[in-house]
């Protein structure tokens, strides 16, 4: 629940939004004017700001723009009646939320409301590089292997560039985190920051919430909006899932990573922007543009700086650190004593190769603990938790049945989206890695074996980081 100001000189909305935001668990103050306002934001630094436009004394962009100087990221949601429209939009171009027209049905306020305070909370939460487990309330990247300490490196050096950023990666692995340790160390840090799912936004409604639209540029387009990229400008904006883009899109991607505009739906002016992209993907993108469906052009634009971030199987000694962190975690959210977990759980921990990685493995630490009853964690919670019996390890004989009860049980319990290209990666690479095993590092005969063509398969060995054992011909 969050901490939100409403600055409305209407004593009768200031009242119902007071009584509706209470009954939703928001703690709320109010302001009949924006001088009010700002004396009540230097006292106490709300989550949220709800503003009307028109307000006596300073108007609502004014007081909007001393806001905005105090704390550049503090969200703030434009009330606006008829007539004022285009001060609302002025407002969020130059960085407010969104706007709402009065009067407004109560669940899209409520709604919008939400968005509103979890971004808030998503730029002002720090992500930590390996703190203790001690420290439950923050959101950190976990891990003091090798992996990891080059992932941090690379984060180091990056961040303070500006540099555009692809970051890839198996499902679960913490790109979103480190997008925002990207944000969060950068020159940018104190600006905004904005998060675009490409999968959770139908493709039809996809452009104009990345570029905004021009009033009447299709039906319904009552009055011009403004995109969340303009939006952002002097920011960044985080493109997560960007290999799902659809390929009309991707055209305007590129176009404001050559040429720093612009374009609304409907418009027929660019319109120049600052803004850092950070992009993330788990697919395949040599794949798509073989296929024609990934941009060769964007694609190279896009990988100034490639990070890859390891699957938890490539960094088994950080599971028992990313455990405890959960457990600390999990128990504090839940107002539990951390139960702790007996000898022989940690072991089926540290032994599953968990294939939604770090995702996965906090799932079943929270399943686990909602279903221990405060005693400590056994190997049947931790089973229990991951959909069944633990699948095997690689190399194990007489894999088959076993892989397919491990698979019914996974698929039981749900997941992901997109378990099965998690899965099929997971696959994919125990196979290759067999087939170069067998050939003894010979990559032309493994890709005859596996019938690929060799630079194919060296993209997939590249893609998921394979390492070859063996200093045997390689042609």
């Amino acid at each position: 629940m969050g901490h939100i100001l409403i600055v409305d000189d209407d004593p009768q909305l200031r009242q119902s939004f007071e009584k509706l935001l209470y009954e939703e668990g928001h703690q709320v103050h109010t302001a009949v004017s924006g001088e009010a306002a700002l004396d009540l934001v230097r006292e106490n630094l709300p989550e949220l700001v709800i503003m009307d436009v028109r307000l006596p004394g300073m108007s609502g962009l004014e007081t909007f723009r001393v806001l905005h100087e105090i704390e550049p990221r503090l969200p703030v949601i434009i009330m606006t009646a008829f007539g004022t429209t285009e001060t609302a939009i002025e407002a969020t171009k130059l960085g407010a939320f969104d706007y709402v027209p009065k009067p407004f049905d109560i669940p899209d306020i409520l709604a919008l409301i939400d968005q509103a305070l979890g971004a808030g909370r998503f730029m002002r939460s720090r992500v930590e590089l390996d703190v203790a487990p001690k420290s439950p309330v923050q959101d950190a990247i976990i891990g003091r292997s090798r992996p990891m300490q080059e992932v941090y490196k690379a984060i180091g050096r990056v961040a303070p560039t500006g540099a555009t950023v692809l970051i890839r990666g198996e499902s679960g692995t913490g790109k979103e985190l480190v997008a925002r340790a990207l944000y969060q160390h950068s020159l940018r840090g104190a600006k905004p920051f904005l998060v675009i799912n490409c999968v959770a936004i139908p493709e039809t409604l996809l452009e104009s919430e990345l570029f905004g639209y021009e009033k009447g540029a299709f039906t319904g387009a009552v009055n011009r909006r403004v995109g969340k990229i303009e939006q952002a400008h002097g920011g960044t904006v985080f493109l997560d899932e960007i290999g799902d883009m659809p390929f009309s899109t991707q055209a305007k991607i590129l176009r404001l990573l050559q040429e720093k505009s612009i374009e609304r739906l409907g418009g027929r002016e660019p319109i120049g922007v600052d803004v850092r992209i950070i992009a993330a993907t788990n697919r395949d993108l040599e794949a798509a543009l073989a296929e024609g469906r990934f941009r060769e052009d964007l694609y190279y634009r896009l990988r100034v700086v490639t990070l890859w971030l390891p699957p938890l199987r490539e960094r088994p000694e950080d599971i028992p650190l990313l455990a405890e962190y959960f457990l600390v975690r999990f128990s504090a959210s839940l107002g539990i004593k951390n139960p702790g977990l007996t000898p022989e759980a940690g072991a089926l921990i540290a032994q599953y190769h968990w294939p939604g990685n770090v995702r996965e493995l906090a799932n079943a630490i929270q399943k686990a603990l909602i279903f221990s009853r405060g005693y400590p964690i056994r190997p049947e919670d931790i089973s229990q938790a991951v959909g069944g019996e633990a699948p095997p390890k690689e190399g194990d004989e007489d894999a088959g049945p076993a892989i397919r009860q491990w698979l019914r049980g996974a698929l039981a319990a749900g997941g992901e989206g997109d378990m099965f290209e998690s899965y099929m990666d997971r696959f994919a690479a125990m196979l290759i890695s067999e087939a170069l095993e067998m050939t003894g590092g010979n990559r032309s005969r493994a890709a005859r074996l596996l019938g690929l063509s060799r630079p194919t398969l060296q993209s997939k060995i590249e893609k998921y980081r394979i390492k070859l054992t063996t200093s045997a011909d390689s042609r």
